[in-house]
């Protein structure tokens, strides 16, 4: 039981008013007759808030079953109140306290129904197992006096995973796109493979007529092309020294990480054979190339306890390794960042080993800060010395963008793929320049 404001503002009155009584009272008398209203005024109120405490029903609170969480997203949390119309309830969940979180607190007040849920979201920034403890419940009496206060047992583990909300949408997005898309295709006789003959419509290309399938038949034919199946998608990620870095709170390696899940749904979705490596000094976790939903499913639950390590990758050991285990001409992935074309010396030189027998695609996470500090121009009224410092960031900044394109210039110029985005928005980006090498049958 714990006094409310109500009370203590009440304990005050009690008081004033002994306080009046005995400036008004006689002088023999005023202190006896002031001690003993403050004692029969305090005594009551200490009868009403212990009445007030007992008059209390308690609520029924019940978390929803934890849903597993993404990292770097608002993850809603709903909590179900049920008890009586008019109760006043304020419940702190036990989230982990690494989380970042809408609501430290909640509060309602049961005025229409008897049962209401509760929203709140949770911001993860780290993957991992977490622990999360019981609700403590407060809840107000009738009159005000009054808050009892109780732990209802909730405890679970959840787990942090990588980003699931963005996988879903993109699967969503694939779907649709894959139900109007791939029927256009055919009919434009876009892709490698031989479906079928049809007649000629007016629109076809006229390099996919079928000649000796015109002459026998005495009618226009044409061939329908399908983009070819059961393509390779390989795909490398960095845990090295470089992915460590904290962008917007997050690892590069996270960020990665996320992209590498989403271009392994779009290979899956395109009905290619997906594997991935994830590499250090050595290949630390391979998953060789399969197709399938199944395989979508490895991939999330043998990646995410990765983390990275405070180690410089050896890119020729990787892409050797994947030589060793991949035959088959394969669309090579390795996501990574790049300093300079020095520092960068090594994944020059392995990346081009793949060529020409594979297709070199090297994706680079950039951090949105160094961009925003470039283009950000010193203020006239700055101090000297925030002018200074301003102008110093920004040359740094510019000359980092600088020695990156010059990398970039250098694997552009052995037939390497690049792109270059921010870690932020690179997801999106590497699964649309996917989806156009599978469009324009480069692979």
């Amino acid at each position: 039981m714990t006094p409310t404001s109500r009370t203590y503002l009440l304990l005050f009155l009690g008081g004033a008013i002994a306080t009046i009584v005995s400036a008004i009272a006689g002088t023999d008398l005023r202190w006896q007759v002031s001690s003993l209203i403050l004692f029969l005024w305090n005594l009551t109120l200490l009868f009403m808030v212990w009445l007030d405490s007992r008059q209390i029903e308690p609520v029924n609170a019940i978390r929803h079953p934890l849903p597993r969480l993404s990292i770097g997203r608002d993850n809603s949390i709903t909590i179900t109140v049920a008890g009586r119309i008019g109760d006043r309830v304020q419940i702190r969940d036990g989230f982990p306290s690494d989380f970042q979180v809408s609501h430290t607190q909640l509060e309602v007040v049961l005025e229409q129904e008897t049962t209401q849920d509760l929203v709140y979201t949770v911001h993860p920034l780290v993957r991992g197992e977490y622990a999360w403890q019981d609700m403590q419940i407060r809840q107000i009496g009738r009159w005000g006096l009054a808050w009892r206060s109780w732990k209802t047992a909730s405890q679970a583990t959840v787990g942090v995973y990588p980003d699931l909300m963005s996988l879903r949408s993109l699967s969503i997005k694939l779907a649709l796109q894959s139900t109007g898309s791939i029927e256009s295709r055919r009919r434009l006789g876009i892709g490698t493979e031989f479906s079928e003959l049809r007649e000629y419509n007016a629109g076809d290309d006229l390099r996919l007529v079928d000649w000796k399938a015109t002459a026998k038949r005495s009618k226009p034919m044409v061939r329908v092309l399908e983009p070819e199946h059961e393509q390779t998608l390989i795909i490398l990620l960095d845990r090295g020294r470089l992915m460590t870095a904290k962008i917007q709170g997050m690892t590069r390696f996270d960020f990665g990480m996320n992209a590498a899940l989403g271009l392994a749904l779009a290979g899956i979705h395109r009905g290619d054979r997906v594997g991935i490596g994830v590499f250090d000094r050595k290949i630390h976790t391979w998953i060789p190339p399969e197709r399938g939903q199944a395989q979508m499913a490895k991939f999330i639950e043998r990646l995410t306890p990765i983390q990275p390590e405070l180690l410089e990758p050896d890119y020729v050991n990787a892409v050797t390794t994947v030589v060793q285990q991949q035959i088959r001409r394969a669309l090579v992935v390795v996501i990574t960042d790049i300093v300079d074309a020095v520092a960068s010396a090594e994944l020059l030189l392995a990346l081009a080993r793949l060529r020409p027998r594979y297709l070199p695609f090297c994706v680079t996470l950039r951090d949105p800060e160094v961009d925003r500090l470039a283009h950000t121009a010193t203020l006239i009224s700055e101090s000297t010395n925030q002018a200074i410092a301003a102008s110093y960031s920004r040359a740094v900044a510019l000359d980092l963008i600088s020695q990156r394109e010059l990398a970039f210039a250098s694997l552009k110029q052995k037939g390497v793929l690049v792109l270059d985005a921010p870690a932020n928005q690179v997801s999106e980006e590497l699964v649309n320049r996917y989806l156009m090498l599978k469009l324009k049958n480069q692979l």
